[in-house]
């Protein structure tokens, strides 16, 4: 019977106790009341490390935005075509369905974007889903929804799922009462967009589930970005994207803001390196978790000037439009970046005359072939 007793004993004692002999971890888990999502205060999330040999998993919400799809292109070189999903709540072109693994994701559907990550094994996560500036002033409460609301689904699943996420911040970030010439990383930021308010949100909201539960949530405010395989979508920067089409197509250009606003931009293909090289350092090299980034500060006259030695004859009007001016001046004229250049070895390719010949060889290849066709 003493034999009985001990087996006994032992076998209550085994399942009592977690199987492999250590604590059992507690993850944030949906609830139905007035927070959806609670985090435990004991949770404790750490980032998922990869051999050589092995490749993330990465998925792009708001895949077809201006960054989306060209940041997709270099991952997929990187890390291969199928270990990249691009998502969206729109029906993606022809050319971007074909060319990977294209998915439709609700950022406000938590299950539906939860489903995603386990399903497809995510490991990385790039949040570019977001209202811009003067599209997001016309539509308060849809940008408060998808830029706050949306943002709190993707933490809450990144930290749950220990991802590697990134999280882009803006000029925006910044208000009338923060240094402009330059702007430190760290400064006085009182935006007064809903889009600055909802990255000013984002860049805090990370850092804490970093700081509180081990999130390795990365972070880089981008300055005005100039790419030609989008068309413009609603931000105060995007003169500098819709001068070089209106330049090739009617050489007339009309400029919503004035000829001496000096804001800092970048040409596309530094941004997403810049995108992918934070997300490659390792976290030790960090003294922060949101850095600027730049390349080049220009007003749109001095941007005018140097698309004339393209296209001399470009007749440029300007028609200030109020509401993107008063944005525009409350951002930096100038970034200070030199902690990220410090930090992980930021260094931008770009400068102004290549980006404007750049854009010009681009846009005007492809002009000419619309034209043949």
């Amino acid at each position: 019977m003493s034999i009985v007793k001990n087996l006994s004993r032992t076998l209550t004692q085994l399942l009592q106790s977690p199987g492999c002999g250590c604590q059992t971890s507690i993850v944030p888990v949906r609830c139905i009341g007035v927070s959806p999502r609670q985090v435990t205060s004991d949770a404790s999330f750490h980032s998922v490390s990869f051999s050589e040999t092995d490749h993330p998993r990465v998925l792009i919400t708001g895949g077809l935005g201006q960054l989306g799809v060209g940041l997709a292109k270099l991952l997929r070189k990187r890390f291969g075509k199928n270990n990249v999903i691009l998502s969206d709540i729109r029906k993606p072109p022809d050319d971007v369905f074909y060319n990977g693994p294209f998915i439709y994701s609700d950022i406000l559907d938590y299950k539906n974007l939860r489903e995603i990550v386990v399903n497809n094994r995510i490991t990385w996560l790039f949040h570019y889903s977001a209202l811009l500036s003067a599209v997001g002033e016309a539509n308060v409460p849809l940008a408060r929804a998808v830029n706050i609301t949306g943002l709190h689904n993707i933490l809450d699943i990144a930290a749950e799922h220990s991802l590697r996420l990134f999280v882009p911040s803006t000029i925006g970030a910044f208000g009338p009462t923060s240094p402009r010439n330059p702007t430190p990383d760290l400064c006085i930021q009182r935006p007064r967009t809903i889009y600055g308010v909802s990255k000013v949100h984002a860049e805090l909201m990370g850092e804490y589930y970093h700081y509180r539960y081990g999130l390795d949530f990365r972070c880089l405010r981008y300055p005005g970005i100039i790419s030609a395989d989008s068309q413009p979508g609603g931000g105060t920067t995007d003169y500098a994207v819709q001068i070089f089409h209106d330049a090739i197509k009617n050489g007339k250009f009309q400029c919503n803001l004035k000829s001496d606003t000096r804001l800092p931009m970048m040409y596309i293909d530094d941004c997403l390196k810049a995108t992918l090289d934070v997300m490659e350092a390792p976290a030790a090299s960090f003294s922060m978790r949101t850095y600027n980034i730049s390349a080049m500060s220009f007003s749109p006259e001095e941007l005018v000037q140097e698309v004339k030695k393209h296209i001399p004859e470009l007749q440029v009007t300007y028609n200030v439009d109020a509401v993107r001016q008063a944005i525009a001046d409350s951002w930096p004229m100038n970034f200070d970046d030199s902690n990220a250049r410090r930090d992980w070895g930021w260094k931008h390719d770009f400068d102004l005359s290549e980006l404007v010949t750049t854009m010009f060889n681009i846009l005007g290849s492809d002009s000419r072939v619309a034209q043949i066709n």
